[in-house]
């Protein structure tokens, strides 16, 4: 099995993106929930099948709750996990750009 960890900053403020909530989506369809530490990060604590998952990030309800608006009512990113590896999906946001990348 493998694990899933992601990492959200907000580039704008320079600060970590707390209270962000997210969704992952196994390749059966089931899902797992969480939301971001004070830090801006949250570890999946179940194991994960190898496949095609997607992590999707509700930026929309954490703008609106700053009172901040944003093009991006919510990003998912798709990614394939690989047997026995950690994925650590990093999100640096802003309320009208973001990038993402595979992280350690």
């Amino acid at each position: 099995m493998s694990t899933v960890s992601t990492h959200v900053l907000d580039a704008q403020l320079g600060r970590p993106a707390a209270g962000m909530g997210l969704t992952l989506t196994l390749p059966s369809g089931a899902t797992l929930e969480g939301k971001t530490d004070s830090d801006g990060r949250l570890r999946f604590s179940d194991d994960v099948p190898a496949g095609t998952h997607s992590l999707v990030f509700a930026t929309g309800e954490w703008f609106e709750g700053q009172g901040r608006a944003t093009f991006y009512p919510s990003i998912t990113v798709t990614f394939t996990v690989t047997a026995g590896e950690h994925h650590h999906v990093a999100l640096l946001l802003s309320p009208f750009s973001y990038t993402t990348y595979r992280g350690s």
